[in-house]
């Protein structure tokens, strides 16, 4: 048990990560469409990785109840369904509406 809690504790961790390079995308590149960029796909992947870290942590401390790893699965699926969705509506609706890319040379917006 002890090198499954060690698994999940990388596993947690790397989503942690993850996540975090995405808020340092979010802060340090120049313009809205890379920063959408650098935020949808690290929030999809490092929120999916830390639910399946908890999946199976659920699986090896508390075997009896199926019914939360199956709720985390779910969740799992609606995140990389919905992530991805939301930030292409929202690129959508910024070229829509005029919000130019940052070119090289260009002040930082």
């Amino acid at each position: 048990m002890v090198i499954v809690d060690r698994i999940v504790i990388v596993i947690v961790l790397a989503g942690t990560l993850v996540t975090l390079a995405g808020t340092i995308g979010l802060l340090r590149l120049p313009d809205f469409y890379t920063r959408l960029h650098a935020t949808g796909k690290c929030d999809t992947l490092g929120t999916g990785l830390i639910l399946a870290g908890l999946i199976i942590f659920h699986f090896v401390h508390y075997s009896s109840t199926p019914l939360v790893p199956i709720k985390l699965l779910i969740l799992i699926i609606f995140v990389f369904v919905a992530n991805p969705t939301a930030t292409h509506a929202i690129v959508k609706a910024a070229h829509r509406t005029g919000v130019r890319p940052w070119h090289l040379g260009e002040k930082r917006r």
